[in-house]
């Protein structure tokens, strides 16, 4: 089968936060749009017809979910991720943000200390600001082009009287990082001494570029019910708008919490269209998925290259899953004596290229730009000319 990733599709006038949210964000809707995490690709064709199929029928009632949700996501994480789950595991839930949310709802009271490590998708903050409880930060270190677990720091967090849950990005969004089996063993053994639960949000684990490969942390504990794990097909075939994820919870207790949690939020997720598209996606999106890496590690490469020989005042941070690029953008400030806020102003205004600044992933993001590179080659490659440009 072929799949047309270089054809440029009109997203304008479709409410898209990307395409049509682009004044709103930047003051301007002259830039190129590489910042909200979602791509520029058509989904997969089974998609598409799946929520035609379900468009024929004129009722569109309250709904539950049907066995073909669970029945496709066992499938999935069998057969790509090797994890064994069962049917009573699966929570459905609105999407990884409300999870988040959730989570600390269910697993942490008011003024406990929830551990996220920045710099890291904004919403991981909001989930423990917003709710109460303690921020309580374990930075990253990036050594040599490489970003690393601080775990004697993550040690100081976890022994904190408070600690009481930790928020951990598999793969990390937005430094691109796929975490090693013995990373992760290293973590969840600091989780057991400690008594801490781990949500894991693994939205991005089928996003994986040749020569890394994503571990399900909960198959790497002989204690899987310490683990809650965030997963969806949002990410995986490009459909975030339809708003359906699921958590896999082995214990029934840690469940049932987060039942209560989502109740109290009133955050239920009954969509018809949500439930087709979730299976569809896992039962017969493999080959167009297996595609679009290819396609996005082409991407990759070419966008490290062209910095390389254009741009030396930017380096990519090497992905090793993801479609977004951490661009360090310090030297170039450096140079220009720019501090985070003349940086942007100089990409949207004077580049035209619309990506999201660091300052807002957290502690270590100033002088860094997140790039979206899910999106035809030719747009990226305008964009990367804008920037050389200007």
């Amino acid at each position: 089968m072929s799949f047309d990733f270089d054809r440029v599709i009109p997203r304008d006038g479709t409410d898209s936060i990307k395409h049509d949210g682009r004044a709103g964000y930047f003051g301007t809707p002259d830039v190129l749009p590489l910042w909200v995490a979602d791509m520029d690709f058509a989904v997969p064709e089974a998609i598409t017809q799946a929520l035609l199929a379900r468009a024929a029928h004129p009722i569109y009632g309250y709904s539950r979910y049907p066995e073909a949700v669970f029945e496709s996501l066992i499938s999935w994480m069998g057969q790509r991720h090797d994890w064994r789950i069962e049917r009573d595991w699966i929570l459905p839930a609105p999407g990884v943000v409300p999870s988040l949310h959730a989570a600390v709802l269910a697993f942490a009271a008011a003024g406990e200390g929830v551990i996220v490590q920045p710099p890291v998708y904004y919403p991981f903050f909001s989930a423990v600001t917003g709710t109460g409880r303690q921020l309580l930060e374990n930075p990253l270190m990036l050594r040599d082009g490489h970003y690393q677990i601080d775990f004697e720091q993550l040690e100081s967090c976890a022994v904190h009287a408070n600690a009481r849950l930790l928020l951990l990005c598999s793969p990390h969004n937005p430094v691109g990082r796929v975490w090693t089996r013995e990373e992760l063993a290293r973590l969840l053994d600091i989780a057991e001494r400690h008594d801490l639960v781990v949500l894991s949000d693994e939205i991005h684990h089928d996003l994986i570029y040749p020569g890394r490969r994503h571990q399900v942390l909960a198959a790497l504990t002989d204690n899987p019910a310490r683990v809650v794990t965030a997963v969806a097909p949002s990410k995986t075939f490009n459909i975030p708008g339809l708003g359906l994820s699921a958590l896999i919870v082995p214990d029934p207790a840690r469940r049932e919490a987060l039942s209560k949690a989502f109740d109290l939020l009133h955050a239920g997720n009954y969509n018809p269209f949500s439930s087709a598209a979730f299976a569809a996606g896992y039962r017969n999106g493999a080959a167009w998925l297996d595609a679009l890496m290819t396609y996005l590690a082409e991407t990759r490469d070419f966008v490290t290259e062209f910095c390389r020989q254009n741009l030396p005042g930017i380096r990519v941070v090497e992905p090793e899953g993801t479609y977004l690029l951490w661009l360090d953008c310090r030297a170039l400030c450096v140079q220009r004596n720019w501090d985070d806020a003349a940086m942007k102003r100089f990409f949207v205004e004077k580049a035209r290229v619309g990506m999201n600044p660091g300052t807002v992933f957290g502690a270590g993001g100033s002088g860094f730009m997140r790039m979206n590179i899910g999106a035809p080659r030719s747009v990226i490659e305008t964009a990367l000319r804008r920037i050389a440009s200007a």
